[in-house]
């Protein structure tokens, strides 16, 4: 069997805690402890001259290979093109955009950096796996360093359509890069018809059956995968969390009443001033509710470096004291804002404790939260799950209470009905929802994924690359060659 190489923004190394809202570190790391390989990425760390080879270190059939970034190299890559430019245009918020040209230059810089020191450590048989917007250009900067690797990426987020794609300058050159791999996996159908459609409108490409789609000198396939948990393990670990000492202490702090859990990484594309509103909402429409229930916001920090971040939670940590201050009682308050992260376990027990999970994103990749809940319930007494049409997990849990976030009155009927909701119907839905959980769960996605990687031509499809022509170039003339051609082409339009 091929090593498995996967590369991505950050590397969870052994020794770190995997407690997290999200479940990418997860996700890895069990495909790396199944396959064996190496996993390559940012130490996370800065470093003011930092080592150009990686540090490496060895856990049972796994190989962590990491690299520090510089500052500046941090505030372009990372702060800047990455979570600046790239994050809000993928989930369409065109008004909080910032690009510059020094900020994308740092971004394409720092990916070349990193291939160069990875094409090294490869072997000819590697399967390659890069996630995520971080490492659009990874795949073409390997090419460059003479890579014919099968190299697959997958992205966590959304992608958007193409006019929201367009607004991005250079944005052919992004879908140029995208060609560069053999499989390119999104998390729903329409992701990936977002995808294609921006390769036949913007870039001229063809698009055949299955998702294969030619454009730039290059036949590639694209794909939809959506993520999935490992279902019974995770309902095993909230069975187990239920008698936790950190649950009972939740359970006995709200005593009686109906508990609503929201677990978000601070971010402005979760929705969540708006769901505080529609929280509110529900206690004002909703009297009968006042003292019965407490909404407990779980929103771990993130890019406290990012303006936007911080005026975020500003934003929520106001709205939280406004409602606490109308509505609270000497021995009740209706918000519980945290911003803190807490261990997988804890929180699969605080999904159980829940008679509502929330989760309602502007718009969202998959969020394995939704998941998480549905899995987490008991079976005799399952609670409800609210969850945004925007979230990927839409697709797949027909059970839930679906909602369009943006509607405040909606939301805050929906939590109404779900606090009232009738056992059986409860029942019923989240019966429904196992259902499709167990039908996808991580190992699911995982096999599904690498099974078509595996599939993709190597060798021939890769004497395709419109690369050939300019590898006499150096690594950075053909760069700019190519980017001036893509450049070009985007300027005519």
């Amino acid at each position: 069997m091929s090593r498995l190489v996967i590369v991505s923004n950050r590397v969870s190394l052994p020794r770190e805690r995997t407690s997290r809202a999200g479940g990418l570190a997860v996700a890895l790391r069990d495909a790396l402890n199944r396959r064996g390989g190496l996993w390559f990425g940012w130490s996370g760390e800065i470093a003011e001259s930092p080592d150009p080879a990686p540090a490496v270190m060895s856990a049972g059939r796994v190989q962590f290979a990491t690299l520090d970034l510089s500052p500046a190299e941090h505030k372009a890559y990372y702060v800047g093109y990455a979570n600046s430019t790239l994050w809000p245009l993928c989930h369409y918020r065109l008004g909080l955009i910032e690009f510059t040209r020094a900020a994308y230059d740092g971004y394409l810089a720092v990916n070349e950096r990193f291939a160069a020191a990875l094409a090294p450590m490869l072997q000819p048989d590697d399967i390659i796996w890069v996630h995520d917007y971080h490492l659009f250009p990874f795949a073409t900067a390997l090419r460059r360093a003479g890579i014919r690797n099968r190299i697959g990426f997958f992205l966590h987020i959304p992608f958007p359509a193409p006019e929201v794609l367009s607004v991005l300058p250079r944005y052919r050159s992004l879908l140029a890069n995208l060609a560069d791999y053999d499989l390119v996996g999104f998390q729903t159908d329409s992701d990936m018809r977002a995808f294609l459609a921006g390769i036949a409108d913007e870039a001229d490409g063809s698009i055949g059956e299955d998702g294969i789609f030619s454009a730039f000198g290059r036949r590639s396939r694209a794909g939809a995968f959506p993520i999935g948990i490992e279902t019974e393990e995770f309902a095993e670990i909230a069975r187990v969390a239920a008698e936790a000492p950190e649950t009972k202490r939740l359970k006995q702090s709200v005593t009686s009443r109906n508990l609503v859990i929201g677990v978000d990484r601070l971010d402005y594309s979760k929705g969540l001033p708006a769901r505080f509103d529609a929280y509110q909402q529900l206690l004002a429409q909703y009297p009968e509710h006042c003292r019965k229930v407490t909404l407990l916001q779980i929103a771990p920090l993130s890019r406290d470096d990012v303006a936007q971040y911080r005026a975020l939670r500003r934003q929520l940590e106001s709205a939280a004291g406004r409602i606490n201050g109308e509505f609270a009682e000497f021995d009740w308050v209706p918000v519980r804002y945290l911003n803190k992260s807490f261990p997988h376990k804890t929180l699969a027990g605080f999904y159980r404790a829940s008679r509502i999970g929330l989760v309602t994103p502007f718009r969202d990749g998959m969020n394995l939260v939704a998941k998480e809940y549905v899995a987490a319930q008991d079976p005799i007494d399952p609670g409800v799950l609210i969850l945004s049409r925007f979230a990927g997990a839409a697709r797949e849990l027909k059970g839930a209470v679906i909602v369009n976030p943006f509607d405040t009155d909606q939301v805050a009927e929906a939590l109404h009905t779900g606090l009232n909701m009738p056992l059986d119907e409860r029942k019923t839905r989240w019966q429904g929802m196992m259902q499709a959980l167990r039908a996808n769960t991580l190992t699911h996605w995982r096999d599904r994924f690498l099974d078509a990687l595996q599939a993709a031509a190597s060798e021939a499809q890769h004497g395709a690359w419109d690369g050939t022509k300019q590898e006499q170039k150096s690594g950075s003339e053909s760069r700019n060659a190519k980017e001036r051609e893509i450049v070009g082409a985007e300027d005519k339009r």
